[in-house]
């Protein structure tokens, strides 16, 4: 990760010194008098950035609260994510509305995914001279977080961007390294007509994780002894576990225009390819956990005696193949097919006295669809229609639909109604846990989703209401706290989950109030789907110009709270959170205090995490034996240039 890094940075230095001068800035030559005069800047709306949907922004080098906000390993706001103890560790999800929903089944060990960079996560570019963005930030212990990007054109139509986001964090208590990597190629491409587009990207990517189970004795990290104060004094179930996700993905992303001039009735062809292979272990040396003088089997009985070693190996490849009819009046009409082909398994059978474990489950999945979309004036929908016609079932109807009242007020409603394949995990698992190994088949999940969003210039404000049937979930087997055997299950009855999340700034002078609340309430027979009723994020904050403007500060404290309740638990042998009923965690203020800068395109962040963790009480968790992060100074910085 290091050299890596060296190489980006002497790159970026080599491009940068091509174009500038010795003595300054590029100079060019006034025709009129002979003299050199300096090159004219280009402008930030020169600097795009595009989604894979063309959605376009723009370089930003401002320094608002949502940068505060999304200063982070994901670098995203995380609101309704509470991070566990090391940097790259898993997520505890509080707000259930985050939870993406396709219809196309997906590997599992959703543990590993939360910075798993899926196609829509990278972005293109588009940019007059190249740029660079360079992230640092400080870790919990022994390491840091680097994220390095440059992106320049080679011609006015051909663009490429080459990244790397890497991590090393040992962290506070035992077994609980952090090391991960994510690298990323682009490349983006027309023709001087425009008649032909493509997006094209490689991702490889890799994450590593010491596993160790969560602390064993809770009072020792709730007491008061001073000795305890050491995380790494305090014992835990797994001293030599670790899990470790490595994928590798090549995606493609082109369209070609029929007619050769674009008129008001278009015919476009488009083609849409992903490949895409993962690879999950997890291995753990020692089987039993020594707690105190007691040797424990933490997942149940195993068919060695050490050395665990489970191995799951995942392939897909996907094409979409579509026609698009564009009319200038009535809007976009496209018929599309879809090819999707898995291959998820392991390197044996396993033949059990009252069942067999197969070593694979590979099909092939054929659907048909449909997909309108409109733009004109201040309306903008997008409706897309698919549906099976191979022996798997499965169904996608998704509606989207917004409405610009005017600059400050916008409207958006979204509904979707989806039958998705179980997770792989769900179906199939071998592991050398014997309780670890199954093989179902589960029913599609049925999914019913209804959203409402007012972005206004008075609130930010969602609903959402979502009906669940066929719930697929993980849950603890047995009532020992100390053994995690689990297994999954299908819910049969109904859930109902409501939310309405509300966001609102007040502004006086130089002091502002940002604040975020989230209600959520679920209706189900059985505590199956369990949410905290009640997330709040509150930051207080100053800001103003100094040295004669050369430098902005910013400046204050974040409240972060959500309200107690029974938690999912994290089991790390199929790095997959589960429902418990025994424990609830919440109820405990989180308080950081920041101060940030900009000084041209350079953002510094310096932040006091928890700072009350050391009189509030050692009563904060993420999840039963899964302690939050004690109180931690951190900094670190965001750094453009514009060559």
């Amino acid at each position: 990760m290091r050299n890596l890094f060296l190489v980006v940075f002497v790159l970026t230095s080599s491009i940068g010194l091509s174009q500038v001068q010795k003595n300054g800035d590029p100079k060019t030559t006034d025709p009129s008098d002979g003299q050199p005069k300096a090159s004219p800047k280009a402008a930030f709306d020169q600097y795009r950035i595009i989604t894979l949907q063309r959605d376009t922004t723009y370089v930003d080098t401002s320094l608002t609260i949502k940068k505060e906000y999304e200063y982070n390993y994901l670098r995203k706001d995380i609101f309704g994510l509470l991070p566990f103890a090391n940097e790259g560790q898993t997520y505890t999800v509080l707000d259930y509305g985050l939870k993406n929903f396709a219809s196309f089944p997906e590997i599992g060990f959703s543990g590993k995914h939360f910075n798993f960079l899926q196609p829509n996560d990278i972005n293109y570019y588009s940019v007059a001279t190249p740029v660079t963005e360079l992230y640092f930030k400080t870790v919990m212990e022994q390491g840091q977080s680097l994220d390095a990007l440059i992106a320049l054109n080679l011609s006015e139509r051909f663009n490429i961007s080459i990244a790397y986001k890497g991590l090393r964090s040992l962290g506070k208590y035992i077994n609980q390294l952090s090391s991960a990597g994510n690298f990323r190629f682009t490349s983006s491409y027309n023709t001087l007509d425009k008649r032909y587009y493509l997006n094209f990207h490689f991702t490889g990517q890799d994450f590593l994780n010491g596993e160790n189970g969560g602390i064993t004795t809770i009072e020792d990290f709730e007491g008061d002894d001073p000795v305890f104060q050491n995380r790494a004094r305090l014992e835990v179930y797994l001293n030599d576990a670790k899990s470790f996700l490595k994928g590798k993905r090549v995606f493609l992303d082109h369209s070609f225009r029929i007619n050769p001039k674009n008129a008001n009735n278009n015919l476009y062809l488009k083609h849409q390819f992903n490949y895409e292979n993962k690879f999950f272990e997890y291995n753990q040396k020692t089987v039993p956990s020594k707690v105190g003088e007691s040797e424990i089997y933490r997942f149940g009985d195993s068919f060695v005696n050490s050395n665990i070693n489970d191995q799951t190996r995942y392939n897909r490849m996907h094409n979409k193949v579509g026609a698009i009819y564009e009319n200038s009046m009535l809007g976009k009409f496209q018929f599309f097919a879809e090819d999707f082909r898995y291959n998820y398994y392991y390197n044996k059978i396993l033949i059990f006295e009252t069942e067999v474990i197969p070593n694979s489950i590979n099909d092939v999945i054929n659907t048909v669809g449909g997909q309108y979309e409109y733009r004109k004036n201040k309306w903008n929908g997008i409706f897309q229609l698919s549906n099976s016609i191979s022996n798997q079932p499965m169904s996608n109807f998704d509606a989207k639909l917004e409405y610009q009242l005017d600059e400050k007020n916008e409207f958006v409603f979204q509904y979707q109604l989806i039958s998705k394949i179980p997770d792989h995990i769900y179906n199939l698992s071998q592991s050398s846990f014997t309780k670890y190994n199954w093989s179902n088949d589960f029913k599609n999940e049925k999914i019913n989703n209804i959203e409402a969003t007012a972005k206004t210039q008075w609130i930010d404000a969602t609903l959402q209401l979502s009906t669940f049937d066929d719930h697929l979930y993980f849950s603890q087997d047995t009532s020992p706290v100390r053994t995690q055997l689990i297994s999954p299950k299908q819910y049969t009855q109904t859930i109902n989950y409501i939310s309405i999340k509300a966001s609102k700034e007040f502004k006086w002078r130089k002091l502002a109030l940002d604040n975020t609340l989230l209600y959520q309430q679920v209706d189900q027979e059985d505590a199956i789907l369990n949410v905290p009723q009640f997330v709040t994020r509150n930051t207080l904050y100053f800001t103003d110009y100094f040295f004669k403007k050369a430098l902005y500060l910013q400046t204050g404290f974040t409240f972060n709270y959500f309200s107690k309740y029974y938690a999912n638990d994290f089991n790390p042998v199929i790095n997959e959170s589960f429902v418990q009923n025994q424990t609830k965690i919440g109820a405990f203020p989180m308080l950081d205090f920041f101060i940030n800068a900009r000084i041209r395109q350079t953002r510094i962040f310096i932040k006091a995490e928890h700072f009350n963790a050391g009189f509030t009480g050692n009563r904060y968790y993420n999840a039963p034996n899964y302690p939050y992060r004690d109180f931690l100074i951190r900094f670190g910085l965001v750094w453009n240039f514009f060559q």
